[in-house]
């Protein structure tokens, strides 16, 4: 029984903080494009992660984390890398040529390519429900990219940006599901967060160009974006991922597109076309095929881990520690 409760309690905590992740992430999408029209690019990211290393490094200090154990930092330099660096990157570049809610509808076919590297590199399956959806999404996007084209040839290079940050947010996220084995949710956070600052560190003097123009209300959500959807986010993110598999965690973003058209709607008065939205749903009909289970699978989690034979049932034993991870 005391077993059952642990792993109910679990799975309590990695759903609260997955669903913290997805209200932060969604209202990422409109500060970035709000921010956007004073910050380029590359000096948005940078200010970005600067100050969310800031936040995560004081945390840090102040918890006496220390350095995370060597085995960690392949995946931690791998999703600073990909995720903290290039993935804000193209994605706030992406932003400047289509809206927010087209951008996240684009992004959000990130967690199939997830679920499609963490089947091949981490072991966790192949199955053909998951080559199914990705054909199904990668029909949307195309769906997206088309309805896009009237716009010009700006807002197709947008889609094609917000495509690229779906394969960086992809591979970051998948390397650092190992990274999690051996260093707390804070640990890998802050660290990857620092590497991708460096990363950008050659935008500096364009973040300062630009500081000194922008509107104080841009200036404002880069910081909301830094300590909010950054420091954060990431980090309930990486709590919920130490506790599950990557292509599950992935799932949970389900409902980032949606809230974000609901939130640049009120905040930008933006709406994406209906043919877009269409081409949307199209790609997360695409995940949920991807992410969906045989009925006899899905019977066999709910009896136990004993029964369970997916890599669910596998990940609470790869998992660091409980008090390392409490964030």
């Amino acid at each position: 029984m005391k077993p059952l409760l642990s792993a109910r309690r679990t799975e309590l905590l990695a759903a609260t903080a997955a669903t913290i992740t997805v209200l932060l992430w969604a209202s990422a999408f409109v500060s970035i494009r709000s921010a956007g029209e004073a910050y380029a690019p590359g000096a948005l990211a940078l200010g970005r992660l600067l100050a969310g290393a800031l936040v995560l490094g004081v945390i840090c200090l102040i918890r006496r984390e220390g350095l995370p154990p060597r085995a960690a930092w392949p995946g931690i330099v791998v999703s600073g890398l990909l995720w903290f660096g290039l993935y804000m990157v193209v994605l706030n570049w992406g932003e400047q040529k289509v809206d927010a809610g087209t951008a996240a509808l684009v992004v959000n076919v990130g967690p199939l390519v997830m679920a499609l590297l963490a089947g091949w590199l981490l072991k966790e399956g192949l199955p053909p429900r998951l080559l199914a959806g990705m054909a199904v999404s990668f029909a949307g996007a195309a769906v997206v990219g088309l309805s896009m084209s009237g716009e010009g040839s700006a807002s197709v290079l947008g889609v094609l940006l917000c495509l690229l940050a779906a394969v960086a947010y992809a591979g970051g996220v998948v390397a650092q599901k190992p990274a999690l084995r051996h260093g707390s949710a804070l640990q890998v956070t802050t660290f990857g967060c620092a590497i991708g600052a460096v990363a950008c560190l050659p935008f500096a003097g364009q973040l300062v160009s630009d500081a000194a123009d922008a509107p104080l209300s841009a200036t404002l959500n880069m910081l909301y974006l830094g300590v909010f959807p950054t420091a954060l986010a990431f980090t309930t993110w990486a709590f919920a991922l130490a506790r599950t598999t990557a292509g599950k965690m992935g799932a949970t973003t389900y409902a980032v597109p949606a809230l974000v058209v609901l939130m640049s709607w009120v905040a930008l008065d933006e709406v994406p076309g209906w043919i877009t939205l269409v081409g949307g749903l199209v790609c997360l009909a695409g995940v949920a095929v991807s992410r969906s289970r045989p009925r006899t699978a899905a019977v066999a989690a709910e009896v136990g881990p004993a029964a369970a034979a997916g890599p669910v049932a596998a990940a609470p034993e790869t998992s660091p520690e409980p008090q390392r991870e409490q964030a």
